[in-house]
């Protein structure tokens, strides 16, 4: 582990979904933005009304450029919906609703990708154009959607049970085949290669950081890696903050807690940060074999996410030279 202080060491951060840009937030407050690579699920990614949507990697932008709709945490603040509101009056299933300008977005991104640009590619002009200083990456060129398996033999896309079907409690199992067969982006094996310290967000463990780590390639590449690996619990006082884990989290037979997330992660994951509310599961997640840090994790605004940040650099700092957990054996 490099010993330079945070400010200028390589920070790589696994994200998906709210928690996550929430976190980056506070997290380009109190580094250099330009040593951090950013590496973002691409498991909701799907095409709606005809354009490439990629949910978590445009929550993470809008986030970081200060354009997203705050109240959803997704989407962009003050935007309009003709477009979607006359393909309804036209017929058309509109339950996934994309604003005016976050469709303008997708378009973009889709006649990019139309003309042969990689995603990676694409990400990084979208980037760019949001004036952005850290590296953002898709975890995979490829096509990996994710899967959420219901009760009676239903297999549905994961935005359809999330935006569509409200996230119902009848989870049997969650499908990351595609993404198990995937490549990496290009990049990002390389970016986990040379990082000092590698974060995973406070995000879905089932849906956003599961699809990362089921990408072989980065899943050894972060098992191969000198950089510690801390991570922050999504699980608070037995229930996410936002979004359905708890359901999914059941659905794979996983407990509903920090404890329970740390259980998932041991074996490649150093260090886990979970809320006060969960101080009595500290003791659980050591026992685990990780190294345990108890602080509050609530992000209500954007100082409390920067402190967040802050205190989790400093836990970090003390995992200096431990490197990631060997990989269990077969």
């Amino acid at each position: 582990m490099n010993s330079a202080p945070a400010s200028a060491s390589r920070i790589v951060a696994l994200a998906g979904g709210v928690g996550a840009a929430r976190f980056l937030a506070g997290l380009v407050r109190v580094v250099d933005p330009a040593r951090l690579s950013v590496i973002v699920n691409t498991g909701d990614d799907r095409l709606f009304y005809g354009v490439h949507v990629s949910p978590d990697v445009d929550i993470v932008t809008y986030t970081l450029a200060g354009l997203v709709d705050r109240e959803k945490g997704y989407g962009l603040a003050g935007d309009s919906f003709q477009v979607v509101e006359t393909l309804g009056a036209l017929g058309h299933p509109t339950w996934f609703r994309l604003g005016d300008r976050d469709f303008a977005q997708c378009l973009h991104r889709t006649l990019r990708l139309r003309e042969g640009v990689g995603l990676a590619a694409v990400t990084d002009e979208m980037r760019r154009a949001h004036r952005l200083a850290l590296r953002l990456l898709p975890m995979s060129e490829d096509a990996c959607p994710t899967y959420v398996n219901l009760r009676g033999g239903r297999r549905i896309h994961f935005e359809e049970y999330l935006a569509r079907d409200g996230a119902p409690d009848e989870v049997e199992s969650v499908d990351l085949g595609a993404a198990a067969a995937a490549r990496p982006a290009p990049g990002a094996c390389e970016a986990i290669a040379a990082a000092d310290l590698i974060l995973v967000c406070p995000s879905n463990p089932v849906v956003s950081i599961g699809p990362i780590l089921a990408v072989p390639a980065l899943r050894r590449a972060i098992e191969a890696a000198h950089a510690p690996v801390v991570a922050i619990s999504p699980i608070v006082g037995g229930k996410p903050l936002k979004g359905p884990a708890d359901r999914l989290l059941r659905g794979i037979g996983a407990e509903v807690s920090a404890r329970g997330v740390a259980a998932l992660y041991r074996d490649w994951v150093n260090g886990f940060v979970l809320d006060s509310r969960d101080t009595t599961q500290a003791a659980d997640v050591e026992a685990l074999g990780l190294r345990a840090h108890v602080t509050d994790t609530i992000m209500r605004d954007a100082d409390a996410a920067a402190r967040l940040a802050t205190e989790t650099l400093a836990f970090a700092a003390t995992l200096a030279g431990v490197g990631a957990p060997a990989p269990p054996a077969r």
